[in-house]
């Protein structure tokens, strides 16, 4: 199967994350599953005329599209005529040329937040019109309509997240080469399941100080982030601290909040990332299934519950109190 890889607007940071894939590196592993890149603006060594025969070729039917993978959000402005991002040499916006190919591609695969519902490219008064393929936001409809459909009569496929883990590419990818992505496989959001169906609190190095409720004052300090410092971890869709990038990191294994970058509209949170909005003293973002009151009953009993070792690591760099050894018996 092959796959044409555009950039629309966007860090690119995607990209990157992709190449950070290891054992295998990101080529080994999609050619070990019979994928291979018709083009790649970063990766790939055409350009110019080569690039516009392809894309061409594509266009009239003439060279068969697999995959169409789109980083970045599609920007629409001005007016909706797309003009405000222009595909180099072509004379003709990403937008346009999005709309063209998609519906000669078996599989649409949306990389990233921004191409997935607009992302950061979107924030604030957004003048340029970013939306996401097939999102605006939180909205079925993008560039592509909400009843849109690939070849393969699956919708896009939404690999969300800012960047995205490259075993959530390389993973969607081998699926669809297998022919084991279904629609049933995705979330509400068209997101694969497979990372989608986890929490990033699953697994996070600061469960102990969770469960107790001993709370980090300061980003530097040991404790839980979700009632001082804005960790959304506990309503975020993720296998972050599961799988883990790089060799094993997560944001809040390096000491920052989960600010729930797979979700649409996660780059508007009303408030400082590293901030929870509280009423009458109580955090409003709870976790996603669990009723408030029980939360708080429960929070009450955990933190009267919290030993002395756990309650003063949390407001620590470091470990302080180490685990006390349990006496034998005599």
């Amino acid at each position: 199967m092959n796959i044409l890889w555009l950039q629309s607007a966007g860090c690119g940071g995607c990209t990157m994350s992709l190449l950070c894939a290891e054992t295998p590196n990101v080529f080994d592993l999609l050619g070990s599953a019979g994928l291979s890149f018709l083009w790649h603006p970063a990766l790939s060594e055409q350009s110019g005329g080569d690039v516009r025969a392809l894309l061409g070729g594509v266009e009239s039917g003439d060279i068969p599209l697999d995959i169409l993978c789109v980083e970045g959000s599609i920007l629409t402005g001005p007016k909706g005529t797309g003009r405000f991002q222009m595909l180099s040499g072509t004379g003709r916006s990403m937008m346009d040329w999005v709309q063209s190919l998609a519906p000669r591609a078996a599989h649409v695969v949306a990389v990233g937040t921004c191409a997935t519902y607009g992302g950061v490219t979107s924030a604030g008064s957004n003048p340029a019109g970013a939306i996401g393929v097939q999102y605006d936001g939180n909205s079925p409809g993008g560039a592509l309509p909400a009843a849109f459909r690939a070849r393969s009569g699956l919708p896009v496929i939404n690999v969300a997240g800012c960047p995205t883990h490259p075993d959530w590419v390389t993973e969607t990818l081998m699926l669809l080469a297998a022919g084991r992505l279904a629609e049933s496989d995705l979330d509400q959001l068209a997101r694969p399941l497979f990372y989608a169906e986890n929490l990033v609190h699953h697994a996070c190095p600061k469960n102990e100080f969770y469960e107790y409720k001993a709370s980090a004052e300061k980003l530097s300090q040991m404790g839980c982030m979700m009632e001082h410092l804005g960790c959304v971890g506990t309503q975020a869709s993720g296998d972050c601290n599961i799988r883990g990038w790089n060799g094993g990191g997560s944001c809040t294994k390096a000491g920052y909040p989960c600010i729930n970058c797979t979700a649409p509209e996660f780059e508007e949170p009303q408030h400082p990332f590293t901030q929870t909005p509280k009423f009458a003293g109580i955090p409003v973002g709870l976790p996603s299934d669990m009723p408030k009151a029980w939360f708080m009953a429960l929070a009450s009993l955990s933190k009267a519950a919290t030993p002395k070792r756990v309650a003063e690591n949390a407001v620590a760099d470091r470990v302080e109190v180490a685990p006390s050894l349990k006496s034998g018996k005599s």
